[in-house]
């Protein structure tokens, strides 16, 4: 649960995030703790959720102006 609670929490740091440079600077974080889940297939991930999260992560960032 804790592994779950980390994810979302990062998620919103980049959602939330002000600038570009702010959700830039959460990202690696963020895929670093993905990758971890997605090993050892905790808190339901696996390595094609991990993806989808990264992807949607990406589109945030994008989205910047």
């Amino acid at each position: 649960r804790s592994v779950r609670s980390a994810i979302r929490a990062s998620l919103k740091v980049i959602r939330t995030a002000a600038s570009k440079d702010a959700a830039l600077k959460e990202m690696p974080n963020l895929f670093s703790m993905l990758d971890k889940a997605a090993c050892s297939k905790r808190a339901g991930f696996n390595a094609n959720r991990a993806a989808n999260y990264k992807a949607k992560v990406a589109k945030v960032i994008n989205g910047f102006a």
